[in-house]
């Protein structure tokens, strides 16, 4: 009888959709989760539960979402996307080469001289071309592929800073990411993450960390971005940089036009997520701090239109690329807390809320697990070739492939519930990889029923901008029914994210 009665009650809810919430979108916000696949979710949704006496059975805040598509990641040059090519698809609508940024498949990763004319622009700037106002948060480096191909365009994703660039590029005109984040939009309102050092000159000490060499600035220009990202703002503006949690509690956000906020680590061990104090982007004072600080602040930043600017989960993508599943997931149930604080402070009638993630990763849990096994924990039986136990949990491959004395790893002789603990893979690598199946894509709110069945990874920004009458596609709008000042939020975890 449970069954039934929960089988009616969605089915009531389902029937409801025939409804649809057909109006302009007055805000925006993209939360993306770095590396968060399908199995990702699953696993999440079960910690989520287990965490709070509960188990499957358990509802993610983005399961509650009631329009759900896939979508196919694949890069216009790679099976298996990179972050760069999947930023540049959700969020400047076109399908790229693996390792560009904000170009078309006309760039080649690595060839400056392949990038005039092939720049391709982001949702993001469509919203501030539209005159509305912007927000970036990540737990990555600001200068990450998830979060930079909404304002950057580059034929690799790893030119940070100038210092990070070949000569030929530099010779050839070409512009490090960070000097684009400063330039190409220069009146973003929020911009919070991690990788400070690469808006300072070479060798310039770290300000909370002077005596760590490999912190100091990595620039040849000997500029100050910092310094010209204040510059660059119109005259009467306030705008405020911040490069630690007690910075950011001691802004006054009603005085604030424009935020910067820079960590120098984009992610800390996992050991010290929990410790206050962290830098801005540490996940741990994130969960216990930084939302409702980002969340309840801009909602008073001068010229915002609604509550919060967005997030990229960074570091769930980190945690999987390390093999450790129990960092990976717990920052996924850090990023679905963020989207039901978002939810609880927005209204579905003028709020289009998108989750998703760039790609996924090949991981996986199995082995015929009981119900309410730990998520973390053994399957019931041993292997029945090699009689050893094994984790539910895996990966096709990763740097937990471990042989002793010429057998698999007993995972029995180790702490496999430790957070550092790696899960073996079947194919030894340094970093896991990628997975090359599709993302799920989780929409809520104004135009959210466009986001449904099997869609291109690109298709997401174009549906997004339809939704709230800017960028090209506008012909269905009614001028006179269009909001002021909505925000577009990336969710860089992302979280993209990310992360």
């Amino acid at each position: 009888e449970y069954w039934r009665r929960q089988a009616q009650e969605t089915l009531r809810n389902a029937l409801r959709l025939q409804h649809l919430n057909q109006n302009v979108a007055k805000n925006l916000i993209l939360f993306l989760g770095d590396g968060m696949g399908v199995s990702t979710v699953t696993a999440a949704r079960i910690l989520k539960g287990q965490l709070h006496g509960q188990g499957e059975e358990s509802l993610l805040e983005m399961d509650k979402f009631p329009f759900v598509a896939l979508a196919k990641t694949y890069n216009t040059n790679a099976q298996v996307p990179d972050s760069a090519g999947t930023a540049t698809a959700y969020l400047c609508g076109v399908k790229a080469n693996e390792g560009t940024l904000g170009v078309s498949a006309g760039v080649t990763r690595d060839r400056c001289n392949t990038t005039k004319g092939q720049e391709v622009t982001s949702i993001l700037r469509w919203a501030k071309e539209a005159g509305k106002a912007v927000g970036i948060v990540t737990t990555t480096r600001v200068t990450h592929a998830t979060p930079s191909a909404a304002y950057a365009h580059s034929a690799n994703r790893d030119w940070y800073s100038d210092g990070e660039m070949p000569p030929d590029a530099l010779e050839g005109g070409c512009k490090d990411i960070a000097r684009q984040l400063v330039e190409n939009i220069p009146e973003i309102e929020v911009i919070l993450g991690g990788g400070r050092k690469y808006m300072y000159p070479r060798n310039v000490s770290d300000g909370e960390y002077p005596h760590e060499e490999k912190q100091r600035g990595t620039r040849l220009d000997g500029r100050n971005l910092v310094q010209a990202w204040r510059e660059a703002k119109p005259r009467g503006k306030v705008a405020e940089y911040v490069w630690h949690r007690r910075g950011l509690l001691a802004l006054n956000v009603s005085r604030v036009d424009f935020l910067l906020g820079e960590s120098l680590h984009p992610w800390v061990p996992w050991h010290q997520l929990g410790a206050l104090g962290g830098p801005l982007s540490c996940p741990g004072v994130l969960g216990q701090l930084q939302w409702p600080v980002i969340f309840q602040g801009c909602c008073c930043l001068r010229g915002m239109g609604v509550p919060y600017p967005g997030h990229a989960g960074g570091r769930i993508d980190h945690g999987h690329h390390e093999g450790k599943a129990k960092q990976a997931l717990h920052e996924a149930v850090e990023l679905d807390r963020a989207i039901g604080l978002a939810t609880r402070l927005t209204s579905t009638q003028d709020t289009l809320s998108v989750v998703t993630a760039d790609h996924s990763h090949v991981f996986t849990f199995g082995g015929y697990t009981p119900r309410g096994n730990p998520i973390f924990g053994l399957a019931p039986m041993q292997s029945d070739v090699d009689r050893k136990p094994f984790t539910s949990i895996l990966y096709g491959n990763g740097p937990g492939y471990k042989i002793v004395a010429g057998e698999r790893e007993n995972v029995s002789a180790v702490d496999f519930a430790h957070a550092d603990y790696q899960a073996q893979s079947a194919v030894p690598l340094r970093q896991e990889t990628h997975g090359g199946e599709d993302v799920a894509v989780f929409a809520r709110g104004p135009m959210a029923h466009l986001l449904h069945g099997v869609h291109e990874q690109n298709y997401i920004p174009h549906a997004m901008a339809y939704a709230a009458c800017i960028g090209s596609n506008r012909g269905h709008c009614n001028a006179a029914a269009r909001p002021a000042t909505p925000l577009l939020l990336p969710f860089l975890g992302l979280l993209l994210l990310f992360c």
